[in-house]
This record gives structure tokens, sequence and C-alpha cells, in this order.
């Protein structure tokens, strides 16, 4: 089956980001299929290229973390413009798998869907535009209902829908039936992460050989709020607690602001390390005892479905979220994480130095986080999931009314 797969911002370890579709993308033609990826790049030029089987199509398109919301836009409709036109001369597709975000990946698939006649699943990575409305990003109520009805459509005219996690399908149900929804959360690489003993050669380059690391990894934008992490930082510092350093790992929006914040507060106990490779954070799970997910205070990012929850899981460490949702529930019913509320820094200090304290406690933690990965969450068996999904070759159906359990795989 020929597969045209359009996610904007495909990665491969070689890059920062989330390479999930690169995961699944390598899956598909494991499985005999062709895939190819559209996608974009902040080059001057169209590039097309071989990876692992897969083939890529590099467009044009500039895109950066620290746009502000019609930049974003215009990045977004540009892209709508170049893959249409890329995808509808690609010749005997069989289907369109289409991620977002953002959500107008899927007016792509709507458009092939309507001239072209070729049916897709689509992949909720995030419930948008419900995100940005309950950030306040997006406020004129008629670009709201303008969206909201973009994303119903694009459900209603999927053949299937891959959600990321739990949480998103009670949202996702309330317009479309149950029975086309299907949860296949990010994954636990646990053959690229190891689970092992702090790595001493690497922390001592890091210069945290004596300390509770606490890292995180990921965007740094204003839904990941992670003035909440200094705030806590800086109570830690406050309350003499030196052997627990903070490292954060990434780029976005908010960074330069965050830096001067820490300038601000004098934390000794915060560094900054810029956007890793995937092998670099391998590198730096290898020196960290415990991650930490962080959100801001919206309903709907308790749903969210982030990677570095997972490279935690896969390496074996102490996780812990600062949002109530399923991740909060998941860490606490398995024993391998705890839910620190951002706004009472004091409690974060007191389940931190509960583990200083209770070493036993914390690598049986660990070795829970590892085993939830592996048996629930690794790469492996969530892409055999996946995989059969494309068993046979899909033609569009009309949508029913019938009610049925979402699957699992």
């Amino acid at each position: 089956m020929k597969i045209i797969y359009i996610h904007q911002y495909f990665k491969t370890y070689a890059e920062g980001g989330s390479s999930r579709s690169y995961y699944l993308a390598k899956a598909l033609v494991q499985a005999g299929h062709e895939v190819e990826m559209i996608t974009a790049h902040n080059a001057k030029k169209y590039r097309k290229a071989e990876i692992d089987g897969i083939t890529v199509h590099y467009l044009p398109v500039f895109y950066d973390n620290k746009f502000g919301f019609w930049q974003r836009i215009f990045a977004f409709l540009a892209f709508i413009v170049r893959a249409y036109r890329l995808a509808a001369s690609i010749p005997n597709p069989s289907i369109c798998y289409a991620t977002s975000t953002p959500l107008t990946i899927g007016a792509i698939a709507l458009a092939l869907r309507w001239r072209k006649r070729i049916p897709f699943y689509f992949e909720v990575r995030d419930l948008w535009p419900l995100a940005p409305v309950q950030m306040g990003v997006i406020r004129n109520w008629l670009l709201q209902k303008l969206l909201f009805g973009l994303e119903r459509k694009i459900y209603q005219r999927a053949e299937k829908i891959i959600a990321l996690s739990p949480g998103m399908v009670p949202y996702i149900a309330e317009k479309v039936d149950r029975g086309k929804i299907y949860v296949i959360s990010n994954m636990a690489d646990c053959s690229f992460f190891q689970h092992e003993p702090k790595n001493t050669r690497v922390a001592e380059q890091y210069g945290v050989d004596d300390k509770f690391v606490i890292t995180y990894c990921g965007a740094i934008g204003e839904v990941n709020r992670l003035d909440y992490l200094l705030n806590a930082a800086g109570y830690f510092q406050a309350n003499r607690c030196e052997e627990v350093h903070f490292l954060i790992a990434g780029k976005g929006k908010e960074l330069e602001k965050l830096q001067r914040l820490a300038v601000q507060y004098k934390l000794r106990n915060v560094t900054f390390l810029g956007c890793l490779t995937k092998y670099k954070v391998r590198e730096l799970m290898s020196i960290t005892d415990a991650v930490y997910v962080s959100f801001a205070r919206k309903p709907v990012l308790q749903t969210s479905s982030p990677n570095k929850f997972f490279d935690g899981l896969a390496a074996g460490k102490l996780c812990i979220v600062n949002t109530k949702g399923w991740m909060k529930d998941l860490i606490e019913s398995e024993g391998c994480g705890v839910y620190a509320d951002p706004l009472q820094p004091q409690r974060l200090l007191e389940k931190v130095t509960f583990y200083l304290r209770n070493r036993a406690a914390l690598k049986q933690a660990q070795a829970k986080a590892r085993q939830l990965a592996e048996n629930h969450f690794s790469r492996e068996l969530l892409t055999r999931r996946f995989i059969r999904m494309f068993t046979s070759e899909p033609t569009i159906q009309r949508p029913t009314k019938e009610t049925q359990p979402v699957s699992a795989n």
C-alpha cells in the first residue's frame, strides 16, 4: 500500500523534537508499505531524501517556535498550499495519514479526499483549536467558530482517528462515533533508552555528580509554564536544599524570558542546556533521577501525551507531573511518580526530600517506570498496534451512527 504521510514537523534522531512519525513511518516501511513523507524545513529550497526506506519531501516553509500568532498562521497556510500540490502529484496513493498539530494539516487531507478520492486517517496530537482557545491565543469568536467547524469536519470525514491519550477520547467522541477512535499514545523507546545506574563520567561533565538531578526536556513555550519550575528551584535554594539541581533542555518562545528570570532570582541550581538531539537526550537521561513534565493549568492540557514523559519512563526515571489528568492517575496507580501542585513548591520539596532520604524507594519507583514503559508503551508494542490499522486497503466510507467501544489497537 502506498501511504502519503503528512507531518509538518517530521524529525529524526539527529534532530531535536518528537520522533513519533519517524517510528511509525519506519514501521510501515518494514511492514512492506511505501511511505511518502511530506514535511517542512527551514531551508530555501525543496529537498527529497531517503531515510530508512522513507521517501521524505522537505518543503521550504520557514517556522520558528518564537513566531507570533499571525506568523504561525501564515506558515500553516503556506504549508497547506505546498503540501497539497505535492501530495496531489503522487501517483496511485492508497491512503493519506495526516498528523496534527497544527489542525490545518487536516485541511490537506480533506482536500485530497474531495479532489482525489483519497481516504485518510487523522492523528490527534493535541486538542486543537481547544488548546489555543483556552490559552487565550485565539479570541476572535468568528475564527473560533471556523476552526471548530474545520475540526468537526476533519473528524467526521476521517476513516479512523488516532488519539494520543485516553484523555482525548471523550472530547473527540462528542463529534464522531467511538468505533473509529483508536488510542495509540506516544512511545517509550526501550531499546534506545536504557535503565541503568547513573553515568558518573557524564554527571561530572555536567557538574552534577553529587546531585539529585531533575530534568525537563522539550518545548519551552507558554503552554509549558516553566516559570513553575524556576519558582520551585528558587524555593529549594531558599530552603538550603543544595542536593538538588535542575536541568532544562529545549527551545521556544519563553526561553530567553526564563533565562532572565533565573538571573534575576540568582538561581545557582538551574542549568539551561539548549535544544538537544535525541542522542544528547539519551545522555542526559543517564544522569537524571527524575523527569519533570510541565503544563499550564488549563483543562485541555491534562489530555496531553508529551514525548518527555515517555522518554522518562523508558529511561527508568521518577516522573513528576504538575497537572491532573490521565498522567497523574497513571503514575500514582503504577507507583512510578508523583504529582506536585505547581502553585505549592513546598509540596515538591517534601516529595523530592522523601526520595533523597529513601534511595531504595527511588530505585523502586524508577524500576516501575521502566516496567510500565516495557509492558504498555514500548515502541515495539505500539507500532504493532499501529500497523494492524493498515491490514487492508481502505475505501472512503460514509459516516454511520453505530456506537462501539474505543479500540486500543
